[in-house]
C-alpha cells in the first residue's frame, strides 16, 4: 500500500511538472527559469519514476492538459457525456505514455518519447512534448529535443558516480539560442475579440444585436483610420452566402475598410466552416482545411462514424474541407488564412508563409485553459517558422502572436 500510494505521488508530481508551465502562463505568472527547472524536472521524472507510476503520470497529463474538452459537448445536447470524455482523454494519455512503463532504463524511455513527439492519438495534435519549453532557456527543435533526452538519460549508463553528471553538458546543445525573425505586417489591424456565450450564439432572437454590434466594430475601426479589421470565427451565426441583403451591407462596409470575418457556408448541400474576406466590394472564401476531431469530424473507421455522429453529436460534425490551404492578399501583403484549430497544425505553416490570420471562437470551452494552451502552440509554431499571427477570437485569445 505505501509503494501505491507513493508511485501515485511521483505520477502527480510528474504531471505537475510537465503541465504547470499551462497554468502559469494562463495565471500570468510565466517565468523563463522557472519553466525550464519545471520542464527538465518532469522528463526526468518520466524517464526515471516505476512502471506503474508512468501509467498515473499519463492519467493525470491527460486530465490537466485537456480536461476542458467535454465542455463542448454540452452545446451539442448531450452534456451528459462531458466528465466521460474527461475520464476518457485521462485514459487516451495513459495509454499514449504506457510504452515507457514497459521499461525501467531511461535510455530506452527517450527513445520512446521522442517517437512519441511524432504521434497524435485520434488526429488530435495538441500533446506537444516539447511544449513545455516554448517560454523557457530551452529550445523546441527536435535536435534540442534530442540533447535534452540525452543528457538526462545517458547518466544511467554511466556507472562512475563522479561522470555520472558528464552528460548533463549536453544540455549546452539544447539551450534556446534564438528562432528564425518575425516581423510585424506592414499594415494597421483591428483585431476584434468579442464575448459572446456559446449558448446564446446561434439563437434567433441574438441576431440581430450580434449583427449591430458586428457593424460597430467595423465603423469604430473604419474612424480610427485601420486598413484591416479582423472578426472572431462565425461571428456571423449563419450561412453568409444564404442571407443575400446581409452580404450586401457587409460589401457595402468594405468599400472603406477590408474586413475579415468568419461565417458558414453551405455549397452543394455541403457545410463548411469559412473566413470570408471582404475587399472593396467583393468577397473571397477561405475553406478550412483541418478539421477538429470530434467537433467538426469523427475520426472513426466509416463505420462507426455515421453512428457516433448521429447518436452523440445529432449530425452536426459533418463538415468537409478545402484541398489546400488559402492566403489572402491584402493590400500587396500576403496572410495565410487559419481558422481555430487550424493555427495548432503543422500543415498550415508549410510553404511561403510570414504572416497568418487567425480567428477562434473558445467559447466553447469557457471557463477554461484552453485559449491559453491554444495560444502557446501558436507560439509554438509562429516561432519555430518565423510567422506573425494576428489572431482575433470569440471569449479570449485575441492578440499578436510572436
Amino acid at each position: 500500500m505505501k509503494k501505491f500510494i507513493l508511485h501515485l505521488l511521483l505520477a502527480i508530481v510528474t504531471a505537475v511538472c510537465f503541465s504547470a508551465f499551462i497554468y502559469l502562463d494562463d495565471y500570468g505568472l510565466t517565468n523563463k527559469l522557472l519553466n525550464t527547472l519545471l520542464g527538465l524536472g518532469a522528463f526526468a521524472l518520466l524517464l526515471y519514476i516505476p512502471r506503474r507510476a508512468i501509467l498515473f503520470s499519463g492519467f493525470f497529463i491527460g486530465l490537466l492538459w485537456f480536461y476542458w474538452i467535454g465542455y463542448s459537448f454540452k452545446y451539442q445536447g448531450v452534456g451528459y457525456m462531458t466528465p466521460i470524455v474527461t475520464f476518457g482523454f485521462g485514459i487516451l494519455y495513459l495509454l499514449f505514455f504506457a510504452p515507457l512503463a514497459f521499461t525501467d532504463k531511461p535510455y530506452i524511455r527517450a527513445i520512446f518519447l521522442f517517437i512519441l513527439s511524432f504521434v497524435e492519438p485520434l488526429g488530435w495534435n495538441w500533446m506537444k512534448l516539447e511544449l513545455p519549453f516554448v517560454n523557457s532557456y530551452i529550445g523546441v527543435y527536435n535536435y534540442q529535443f534530442i540533447a535534452l533526452l540525452l543528457a538526462l538519460s545517458l547518466p544511467a549508463l554511466i556507472p562512475d558516480k563522479k561522470l555520472k553528471a558528464l552528460p548533463l553538458l549536453l544540455l549546452i546543445a539544447a539551450f534556446n539560442y534564438g528562432y528564425p525573425p518575425q516581423k510585424d505586417a506592414p499594415l494597421k489591424i483591428k483585431l476584434v475579440q468579442t464575448e459572446i456565450k456559446q449558448e446564446d450564439k446561434w439563437q434567433r432572437k441574438n441576431l440581430y444585436p450580434t449583427v449591430e454590434m458586428i457593424f460597430n466594430k467595423i465603423q469604430e475601426a473604419t474612424q480610427e483610420g485601420y486598413d484591416l479589421v479582423v472578426l472572431p470565427e462565425s461571428v456571423f451565426p449563419l450561412f453568409m452566402n444564404k442571407n443575400p441583403m446581409l452580404l450586401s451591407q457587409v460589401l457595402e462596409a468594405s468599400k472603406h475598410i477590408d474586413i475579415i470575418a468568419g461565417s458558414l457556408l453551405r455549397e452543394d448541400h455541403l457545410n463548411y466552416n469559412v473566413t470570408y474576406f471582404f475587399h472593396n466590394g467583393k468577397f473571397n472564401i477561405a475553406k478550412k482545411l483541418v478539421l477538429v476531431p470530434f467537433g467538426e469530424y469523427i475520426p472513426l473507421p466509416g463505420f462507426m462514424k455515421k453512428f457516433v455522429n448521429d447518436t452523440f453529436f445529432a449530425g452536426a460534425s459533418d463538415f468537409v474541407t478545402a484541398k489546400h490551404p488559402t492566403d489572402f492578399t491584402i493590400k500587396g501583403v500576403k496572410f495565410r488564412n487559419a481558422i481555430c484549430y487550424e493555427a495548432t497544425c503543422q500543415e498550415l505553416y508549410n510553404g511561403d508563409v510570414k504572416y497568418m490570420i487567425a480567428i477562434s471562437n473558445n467559447a466553447w470551452f469557457a471557463p477554461s485553459i484552453e485559449p491559453t494552451l491554444q495560444r502557446l502552440l501558436m507560439e509554438y509554431y509562429a516561432r519555430k517558422k518565423g510567422v506573425t499571427i494576428y489572431h482575433a477570437a470569440n471569449y479570449k485569445g485575441t492578440g499578436v502572436i510572436k
